[in-house]
């Protein structure tokens, strides 16, 4: 069974009959019929009409549909066989709900163009496009339950039943990057959003390390351009192609959400970084039934090409965005590490109070630290005036002028809503993509700021450790700050955090310098490069601690980051 459809945009649907008569249409209908026949589902008995031997007979059942849309039902019973009218208003319901369960995507070729006001124009014509065909949608629902019912809704819903996402694409070769398949998938040069964006997917959960391997997998791995599409992005600084199987299309639209889409000109000009395939299929991954530990994902070091390349293979249990995200990450981070720079898995803002005062705040910690929630909740005190929030989830270190400074990767967070105050998931929902929100480890991808933002070099003042394991009960222990710079970096390194859910690990876990992104992978060289730079902070002033968010602790799961937040903003009021 598809879970996504893929719908043409360009078409103009105007009428019932171009929905009715398409193949996909007809797919789908055969589809839901199946899957209530496996249930043995009570909507069985609004088909016996339409039973031939055994079979349902998909035509006439759309054909039936298509005259029902035109004429009431006591009319079309004079024509052809009864159908029970309560037993058809709850299949046509329940067929509604199920292409509404579909995650539906509208794709539309455009080619490129430079100029801003004809890209506008394009991107304005698509979303004509798709609000005509969510109305047309919209239209033949109603139309067949006011012709089944003989009656008109007293109550008129605008149930969002079109493209979540619409897509405009174009073929873009790279010429700095002269690999065949890469020039014949589709590239994503625009995308826009139909709020709100809701998938489910098939897991909710990451897990394991992302193994790093050396192969020349790019010459060995072939992807047909029908069934794939590229989504190029800037991940900090770096160029990136991931490429998504059209079945996953869910969290190639999340990708659009966190991270700068790269724009061709960039693409034409530029051989990408890293390049990251999700939904491979594993009998095309070279060697794959040999080494289990690459099921989730693995980087491949591609020698010939000089290259980082990323698959998560075609699994269930990887149909999850934070295997995008995360996979993306290492990459990014393995990039950074042979570059000298110093990869961090945290959060960093520059905060600025009523008062006029400011500081920049970086923390690090796991998944589940806190990291994000104690800038959420810096955001919600009285005496702040403004959260300016440069790293969400993973950025990089720099020493410019002999300063330590940091550059963010992502324009958008993945967050847990869970550990979120109530009320954030509604109020950002006209800009989200949420996944699997009925699930535990719920997850929002929401924007938070431009990309010239997060890439400006921007100078450090406290670089915090994310504990939200230990419990404190006075302020004064909320925040401590390390004396030496060997006593910051063994805790650092020790990266100890109570899990949250949000992977596979349950209780007190460790994670080499919370980093499980590229750190762990290339511990020996990213060690001798986090001595350096955390000796270079206590050279210059950068204070270096600990801040206790209490995040991981019964009964503390709210009111543990604000009272973290409190602290912060006492030491920076104070300095």
């Amino acid at each position: 069974m598809n879970r996504t459809v893929i719908i043409d945009g360009s078409i103009i649907y105007t009428n019932f009959s171009q929905i009715m008569g398409h193949r996909k249409f007809e797919e789908l209908m055969k589809e839901f019929v199946n899957l209530i026949v496996e249930k043995n589902s009570p909507l069985l008995k609004t088909l016996k009409p339409f039973r031939i031997g055994n079979e349902i007979d998909i035509k006439r059942l759309i054909e039936y549909l298509h005259l029902l849309s035109m004429r009431n039902i006591k009319d079309i019973t004079n024509l052809l066989d009864y159908v029970n009218p309560v037993e058809l208003e709850k299949f046509i319901e329940s067929f509604y709900s199920f292409w509404r369960n579909k995650h539906r995507f509208m794709i539309r070729y455009e080619k490129y163009v430079d100029d801003y006001n004809r890209r506008a124009s394009l991107e304005y014509t698509m979303t004509m496009v798709a609000d005509q065909f969510k109305a047309v949608i919209k239209n033949m629902y109603r139309q067949l339950i006011t012709n089944t019912t003989n009656e008109f809704p007293k109550v008129m819903r605008q149930l969002p039943s079109g493209a979540q996402v619409m897509f405009l694409y174009d073929y873009i070769k790279c010429e700095c990057f002269d690999n065949q398949f890469l020039g014949k998938i589709p590239t994503i040069w625009g995308a826009i959003f139909d709020p709100p964006a809701i998938f489910y997917t098939k897991s909710n959960k990451r897990k394991g390390i992302i193994p790093v391997e050396s192969d020349s997998i790019i010459e060995k791995i072939k992807l047909s351009k029908n069934e794939w599409f590229r989504i190029p992005i800037l991940v900090g600084d770096l160029l990136f192609f991931n490429i998504v199987h059209k079945e996953y299309l869910a969290h190639g639209a999340g990708l659009a959400n966190l991270f700068e889409i790269a724009s061709p000109k960039i693409i034409r000009m530029k051989k990408p970084d890293g390049i990251v395939i999700f939904g491979v299929n594993p009998k095309l991954i070279p060697g794959f039934k040999f080494n289990t530990k690459w099921k989730n994902a693995v980087v491949f070091k591609d020698s010939i090409n000089d290259i980082y390349v990323g698959i998560i293979p075609d699994f269930d249990e990887n149909d999850y965005f934070g295997y995008m995200k995360k996979t993306t990450l290492t990459v990014h981070n393995l990039i950074k590490i042979d570059r000298n720079k110093l990869p961090i898995h945290g959060s960093m803002a520059k905060i600025t109070l009523k008062s006029g005062k400011s500081a920049v705040a970086m923390f690090v910690g796991d998944s589940g630290a806190g990291k994000s929630e104690t800038l959420d909740a810096l955001n919600r005190l009285d005496e702040v005036a403004e959260v300016n929030i440069i790293i969400d989830d993973m950025g990089s270190l720099d020493i410019l002028d002999g300063k330590v400074v940091a550059y963010g990767t992502e324009t958008g967070a993945f967050v847990r809503l869970d550990d979120l105050p109530p009320g954030y998931a509604y109020h950002t929902m006209d800009r989200s993509i949420f996944m699997n929100p009925d699930r535990i480890n719920a997850r929002v991808i929401v924007p938070f700021n431009n990309y010239k933002d997060i890439i400006q070099p921007t100078p450090i003042d406290y670089f915090l450790y994310a504990n939200n394991y230990t419990e404190v009960k006075n302020d004064s222990e909320r925040i401590v700050f390390f004396k030496t710079p060997q006593e910051a970096l063994e805790v650092f390194s020790e990266g100890k955090r109570m899990a949250k859910g949000t992977t596979s690990e349950v209780g007190i876990t460790t994670s080499y310098f919370a980093n499980p992104f590229g750190a762990v992978q290339m511990k020996e060289k990213h060690h001798k490069i986090a001595k350096i730079f955390i000796e270079k902070m206590f050279e210059t002033g950068v204070k270096v601690g600990e801040i206790r968010t209490m995040l991981g602790i019964e009964g503390y799961e709210k009111d543990g980051t604000l009272l973290a937040a409190k602290a912060l903003l006492r030491l920076i009021e104070k300095n």
